[in-house]
């Protein structure tokens, strides 16, 4: 098994276990920002550097999440 899919593994199970204890989708924002907080933490804990590149992500996600809504699917 590749390590990419160790890590949809990880985040598969990560989905069920988020879904199964609240079912309600919009709870689930809280638990977004904790990873999106922790990916940051660990970006720039191991290269400060890495807070621009952060930062890039963050704008791509922004231009994914708007596509999704505008379009209804993930690219």
């Amino acid at each position: 098994m590749s390590k990419e899919d160790e890590i949809r593994d990880v985040l598969n199970q990560a989905a069920k276990n988020i879904s199964d204890a609240q079912s309600n989708p919009r709870t689930w924002l809280a638990w977004l920002v904790y990873l999106l907080a922790r990916l940051e933490e660990k970006a720039t804990n191991e290269n400060p550097a890495s807070k621009e590149s952060y930062m890039e992500m963050l704008s791509a996600l922004q231009d994914e999440i708007r596509n999704r809504t505008r379009t209804g699917g993930w690219h």
